[in-house]
């Protein structure tokens, strides 16, 4: 069972990491491209526009489901939601005569 928590842990930590990873490519691309935007604009452009911040934006949507996926299945599955499944499985097998080991 120690096992299992500890392979749990780490799963979660490496999609907290990628998350983080993902918040700083999309902060630097971003800033990067509003950046070009607002010091060489297209020739009669204006800079508040919708296409200066789409890439922001729809990306911003991408990042928002990562974080949520990274950060909130606990709050709608409970945080032990994967133990208790487990232990059903677990013991629905045991009463149909499977074995685990």
């Amino acid at each position: 069972m120690d096992q299992m928590r500890f392979d749990r842990a780490q799963k979660r930590v490496k999609k907290i990491s990628g998350f983080y990873k993902h918040l700083i490519v999309y902060l630097i691309i971003n800033a990067a491209h509003i950046t070009m935007k607002a010091v060489n604009p297209d020739k009669g452009e204006e800079f508040f526009t919708f296409s200066t911040f789409s890439l922001a934006f729809f990306w911003g949507i991408g990042l928002l489901m990562h974080a949520l996926s990274t950060f909130g299945p606990g709050a709608v599955l409970g945080s032990d939601w994967e133990e208790r499944k487990i232990r059903e499985i677990m013991d629905r097998e045991k009463r149909q005569g499977k074995k685990w080991e």
